[in-house]
């Protein structure tokens, strides 16, 4: 009986999907002093996607979305975005370029309005109508200083500047944190639009991952500066599961050895299995092999994110 089939591994980029990606890093390693922050990366992010950009603390994600705006060279490797190696990026890319940081740095003298009409100056393609809309949906006071602004605000004034000249590529590092659910979700939901009208390129970055779900559509995982995982999230939705075995002869083994198995808990009469496998047919198989009831149910993001960035530990 073959074994079910497991998800493929992260793969360099193609030539043919690199040529049309917003942004393609090819073998980037970044060390700072004896850390090394990203590990031989090659990655071609897909254009017009939503992409999550997951991974723990310390995972390689600022790092990663530094080099891809140009903030940071990497140590060594090569990445190009939009179309232009990333040291080099210039006034034609910049304008198309959008950048929300977690922890931005602004002229903090100056009115939320001043901050605005000052970034807008540099971008010919400037949107005031998105702005005033972005201004009352998150509900940001535009008369108010910089300074008198509370962490979730200053985000906020971020997202404005990051999006207002509606960027073809959108990086996103840790935008919502600060934000209420409310607000959480108009941002969500704009973003959304963004690439309904736009087909902008979004990468988002985030711990709040039950946000996260439910726009994005690609799925991008570090894990000790190492890609981990690339792939459309729909995929990975059919191929993670929880399956639970009941044996009603309490037949069960005490563990199970096929390789799709990634969590297992059993105590002989019932086991709770976190599988991977683009196999079918596998949970039926199995369950029939042990004469056992089985009921399965689909991992959502926040589950599956354990699985994924334990990869790395699984293959070495």
């Amino acid at each position: 009986m073959p074994s079910p089939a497991l998800a493929p591994a992260p793969t360099a980029p193609a030539a043919d999907t690199a040529d049309a990606s917003p942004v393609v890093l090819r073998s980037i390693t970044q060390r700072f002093g004896k850390h090394t922050a990203l590990s031989d990366v090659s990655l071609a992010l897909p254009a017009g996607r939503i992409i999550g950009l997951l991974g723990r603390n310390g995972a390689g994600k600022t790092t990663l979305l530094h080099i891809a705006a140009g903030l940071l060279p990497p140590t060594s490797g090569a990445c190009t975005t939009l179309g232009t190696p990333s040291g080099k990026l210039d006034t034609p890319q910049l304008t198309r370029l959008g950048l929300v940081q977690q922890e931005g740095r602004y002229l903090e003298w100056m009115t939320v309005r001043q901050h605005l009409d000052f970034n807008a100056s540099f971008y010919p393609s400037w949107d005031r109508d998105l702005e005033k809309r972005l201004l009352e949906a998150l509900e940001l006071d535009p008369k108010r200083k910089i300074v008198q602004l509370s962490p979730g605000d200053r985000q906020k004034v971020g997202i404005l500047l990051g999006t207002c000249h509606r960027p073809a590529l959108l990086l996103l590092d840790e935008p919502i944190s600060s934000l209420d659910p409310i607000v959480r979700r108009r941002l969500l939901d704009f973003l959304l639009e963004l690439l309904r009208d736009d087909g902008t390129t979004v990468v988002i970055s985030s711990h709040i991952l039950n946000d996260v779900e439910k726009i994005v559509d690609w799925v991008v995982a570090l894990e000790a500066g190492e890609l981990v995982e690339n792939s459309p999230f729909d995929l990975l939705q059919e191929s993670y599961a929880e399956w639970t075995l009941t044996s009603a002869a309490g037949a069960l083994p005490p563990s199970f050895a096929e390789p799709f198995v990634l969590q297992q808990q059993s105590n002989g009469h019932q086991a709770v299995l976190r599988v991977r496998t683009t196999d079918t047919e596998a949970a039926a198989r199995l369950a029939a092999a042990h004469r056992a009831e089985l009921r399965t149910r689909p991992l959502n993001l926040d589950e599956m994110f354990p699985l994924l960035t334990d990869q790395r530990r699984r293959r070495s």
